[in-house]
């Protein structure tokens, strides 16, 4: 899991792309997004119960190479992404927009 310097900067990200660029929401999207290949950095809640509703994306990302942060709350997700007042297991930032300098920042976290 990401520790809370990651987590900011990942929400970061999140609203910057929110409003420069492009985000994806839930996790049926963020699968798609992932399966062809265009998501830049997809984040995902550690509280989704049941587990199994995002046990494969970690996994999926290796596959296609493409950077992911586990956060501790789908609220959390869920404010940062617009959606005051209710949940998102997942989301995927699929055009960067501004937050394209904040995401290079988080891979770079996210290998020490």
């Amino acid at each position: 899991m990401a520790d809370d310097n990651i987590q900011n900067k990942v929400f970061e990200a999140i609203e910057l792309a929110r409003s420069t660029g492009k985000i994806k929401k839930g996790t049926n999207e963020v699968t798609k997004i992932i399966e062809r290949g265009l998501a830049k950095l997809v984040i995902y809640a550690k509280d989704v119960e049941p587990k199994e509703i995002i046990m494969h994306i970690p996994a999926l990302c290796k596959e296609k190479n493409i950077p992911f942060v586990e956060v501790d709350k789908k609220a959390d997700l869920g404010t940062v992404s617009g959606m005051a007042g209710r949940t998102t297991a997942s989301i995927a930032i699929i055009q960067e927009g501004d937050s394209k300098k904040l995401i290079k920042e988080i891979e770079e976290m996210l290998k020490k």
